[in-house]
This record gives structure tokens, C-alpha cells and sequence, in this order.
């Protein structure tokens, strides 16, 4: 396991990935996409995925020692690392039925910050910083950001951070509404398996629903969105889950969901 770039653990129902190149602020190679490309696919029941990075960061985004750029040499094909690496990331972490949770330590920089804004829900140590980096090499703020910045922040913000790579600090993303919760770096973990326990034991399918839900939300009207609620709370009613909450709530016990 030591020489793998990432990580899995599975307990619980709970799915913990670890980037793991710790000497490189966990930066992404092609194999380092692979692994993680494989650990999304197989989950097994997990109902709930925590990302994280070991060592002193989140992730600083791509490896640029794996392209092999310098100043004398040819033109390279970034869009071809994007179509082929980073965008289904992106893409996979948004259609799983699982909320995915970033626990994002030390720096996330790039594609890499870029990479905890498309999780579901970020916690963040008081020392995290999330940068835009892409400004000083001339690029564009990929793997989702410009994306995910202008919609999380507004214009003026998600300009500001992209145009000047300033850092953002954990307890400011918190009050702009950027991630989810800045907590003490001594509470990180702590913070982090609290919420990765709550979700795991919530209904699975509803989980699932309300974050496919809010996921495409931009792209329906207020009517069509009403429609879709309909359908879902008649769909959702007739679970096993559903009755089994109502049960519970009644009989004042522990709820224990199948996700049937």
C-alpha cells in the first residue's frame, strides 16, 4: 500500500480515499488519476466518501513535473489532460449517488482546490488555503472552478480570486459561503468522521435524491422544479426507509435504513 497514490479504506459504510503523494502536496500524475478513477468505481456500500490528502496539504492540483514542459519545448496539449483526466473526475464525484465530503488540510491549490470544490460538502482545517493558481501560468481555473467559484461566491468574488491567485484562508471561504465549515486543525478529523457517521446513517436513497437535485437545479425552472419534487416525494414515500424514519420518529428508537 505504501507506494500507492491513493488510498481506500472502506468501514462503516463510510469510504475514506487518501491522496497519497505527500512529498509532492499529493499534485496529480495520470497513474495517480487512474487509482483514484478505480477507487470511485468501486465502493461497495459506502454511502457516504470522505476525501482527503496526506501530509501537509489537500492537493496543489496537476504534477507539472508529468509533462515534462520547460521553456524550450514544443507545444503542449492541456485540454487533452483535462478531456481525459480532470473532467471525469469531476463528472464522476457528480453523479455519485454518494455526498462526497473534501477534508481539506493544509494547501489546495489549482485543479486541486478547484478538485475540493467539487465535493459535496468541505471541511477545512483553520490553516487550509484554497488558491487559484492558474492566473501566473496563463490557464484558465479548470476541474470545475470557474464553474463552481461563480456560482458558490458571485462574479466579483470568483473574478478577484481567479484573476490574482490571492489565497483564500479556510475561515473566509467559511464566511463567504465557498465550503461548508472551517473548524480547528485539531478538530479536523474529529469534525470530518462526525459528519461522515451522521450521513452514513441516514436514508441513502433520499441522500442520493437531494443531492441530484440540487446538483441540477441551475438548469430547471421553478415549475419544472416543483414537478421534480413531486415526483421524487412520491417515489421516496413508498420506501422501506421512508417508513421505516416514520417508525422510528414514533416509537422514539433508532432508525436503522436499508436503502431499499
Amino acid at each position: 500500500m505504501a507506494d500507492r497514490t491513493v488510498l481506500f479504506e472502506h468501514a462503516d459504510h463510510v469510504a475514506r480515499i487518501t491522496l497519497n503523494r505527500p512529498e509532492r502536496l499529493n499534485s496529480f500524475t495520470r497513474a495517480m488519476h487512474a487509482e483514484l478513477r478505480d477507487a470511485l468505481a468501486d465502493l461497495g456500500d459506502a454511502r457516504v466518501v470522505v476525501l482527503t490528502g496526506a501530509g501537509r496539504g489537500f492537493c496543489a492540483g496537476q504534477d507539472l513535473n508529468d509533462r515534462a514542459v520547460t521553456a524550450d519545448s514544443g507545444p503542449t496539449d492541456l485540454g487533452e489532460t483535462v478531456e481525459q483526466c480532470w473532467n471525469p473526475l469531476v463528472r464522476a464525484l457528480a453523479e455519485l449517488p454518494q455526498p462526497v465530503i473534501a477534508r481539506v488540510n493544509g494547501v489546495a491549490a489549482g485543479a486541486g482546490a478547484s478538485l475540493a470544490l467539487a465535493c459535496d460538502l468541505v471541511v477545512a482545517g483553520t490553516s487550509a488555503r484554497f488558491i487559484q493558481s492558474f492566473a501566473a501560468l496563463g490557464l484558465v481555473p479548470d476541474t470545475g472552478g470557474s464553474w463552481h467559484l461563480a456560482r458558490h461566491l458571485g462574479q466579483a468574488r470568483a473574478m478577484g480570486l481567479a484573476l490574482t491567485g490571492e489565497p483564500l484562508n479556510a475561515a473566509r471561504a467559511a464566511e463567504w459561503g465557498l465550503i461548508w465549515k472551517c473548524v480547528d486543525d485539531e478538530a479536523l478529523d474529529a469534525e470530518v468522521d462526525a459528519l461522515a457517521a451522521k450521513l452514513a446513517a441516514l436514508p441513502p436513497l433520499g441522500l442520493a435524491a437531494t443531492k441530484a437535485m440540487i446538483r441540477t437545479s441551475w438548469s430547471r425552472t421553478l415549475d419544472a422544479e416543483l414537478d421534480l419534487q413531486r415526483d421524487e416525494m412520491r417515489r421516496l414515500g413508498f420506501t422501506d426507509d421512508y417508513r421505516e424514519g416514520v417508525a422510528a420518529f414514533l416509537a422514539k428508537r433508532p432508525a436503522t435504513f436499508t436503502g431499499r
